[in-house]
């Protein structure tokens, strides 16, 4: 059960980083997000049980420490992801960077310098009391996650107030999630104290994440916490993923109508490349339609149905019924759509050929 639940919120995890990586590099925006999303991914991978069995052939506990090297990183990204969407991503950036490579020094140090540390699963309950380089260890490691998600729950509850739709959804998912991480770190404060105070710690095991009080807070809350930044990092997207869609399905529309006005007058190409972006690509496509009708007679306010007529050689420009322009890029987009339509329609009529 708790393997399942590591491997299942961190492939949500790695799935998005991968696909904000893709979009990233087409873009050049949102890089940061990429890698905070696949850390996360990587880190709930690395602390399944059954990876660190697997992990601990090569050093007692590796996985531990590098499921936690991981999350630090995974926590950083995310405080600049949110520094950037709030509009303060130059504040204190020097500070979260010198807090996370001080974090980072003495979580390796502390590791290789505990003997004895425990094969296959790394839980070090019992030596906390007999290892204060342990103690350090975590000391560290819960004292740097509370810095990160303090820094991104101000951030984010400021952007909340200033921000509005998917936006503000997104950074209120990311709360809740940083009031989950806020109880698994006041958890595993608690359980050190209680296990450096006890005579005879023992080792807790977990039968599933939310079967005990102890068990949610350092194993369902923590999976709850990243699933919700998923989420919450992911919904702003939204609305650009679909934007991205429906200017992909009017550039399809759109291709018979520019490669029948290209045919017409070539000259209207554009030169280089055509936009790295969807958005690009279209307000390319449809500059060089509004050139080609232009050339052709027919101005802006020219009804779709006249322009197809003009277009396929049925009537003269001069002839067209004009109506009021309107040069918004919906109404543009929707007019050219309307044209393209329009002759595709004339087409299967048997209207005439194109003069070319």
């Amino acid at each position: 059960m708790i393997d399942a639940l590591f491997f299942g919120v961190g492939l949500v995890a790695v799935a998005a980083g991968v696909w904000r990586a893709v979009r990233a590099r087409r873009t050049g925006a949102g890089a940061g997000l990429a890698t905070s999303l696949i850390a996360l991914g990587v880190a709930l991978f690395l602390l399944a049980d059954s990876a660190q069995a697997v992990e601990s052939r090569l050093y007692p506990s590796l996985g531990r420490l590098l499921s936690n090297l991981a999350t630090m990183v995974a926590a950083y990204g995310i405080e600049v992801t949110v520094a950037e969407i709030g509009g303060v991503a130059d504040r204190r950036r020097r500070s979260r960077l010198t807090a996370l490579a001080v974090a980072l020094v003495v979580l390796v140090a502390a590791f290789f310098s505990t003997r004895g540390l425990p094969t296959g699963i790394g839980l070090f309950d019992e030596l906390y009391r007999t290892n204060p380089t342990l103690v350090a260890y975590i000391a560290v490691y819960t004292l740097y996650l509370g810095f990160a998600v303090v820094d991104i729950a101000i951030v984010s509850a400021g952007a909340v107030r200033a921000g509005a739709g998917a936006l503000r959804a997104g950074l209120g998912v990311v709360l809740v999630a940083c009031v989950f991480a806020l109880a698994y770190l006041v958890g595993k404060v608690v359980d050190l104290v209680a296990d450096v105070t006890a005579e005879h710690p023992v080792a807790r095991v977990c039968r599933g994440a939310f079967s005990t009080v102890d068990c949610a807070l350092s194993v369902g809350f923590p999976a709850l916490s990243v699933l919700l930044i998923v989420v919450g990092l992911t919904l702003p997207a939204l609305p650009a993923a679909g934007r991205a869609v429906r200017d992909a399905r009017t550039r399809r529309e759109l291709r018979p109508l520019r490669e029948h006005v290209v045919a017409r007058f070539p000259d209207v190409v554009r030169l280089g490349r055509a936009g790295a972006t969807g958005r690009e690509r279209l307000l390319t496509t449809m500059s060089e339609i509004n050139d080609g009708l232009l050339l052709a007679g027919i101005p802006p306010s020219t009804p779709a149905a006249a322009a197809a007529q003009v277009l396929a050689g049925a009537a003269p420009a001069a002839t067209a019924e004009e109506v009021p322009a309107d040069t918004a890029f919906a109404a543009d987009v929707a007019r050219l759509r309307a044209i393209a339509r329009a002759v595709r329609g004339a087409r299967s009529g048997g209207a005439a050929s194109p003069v070319r």
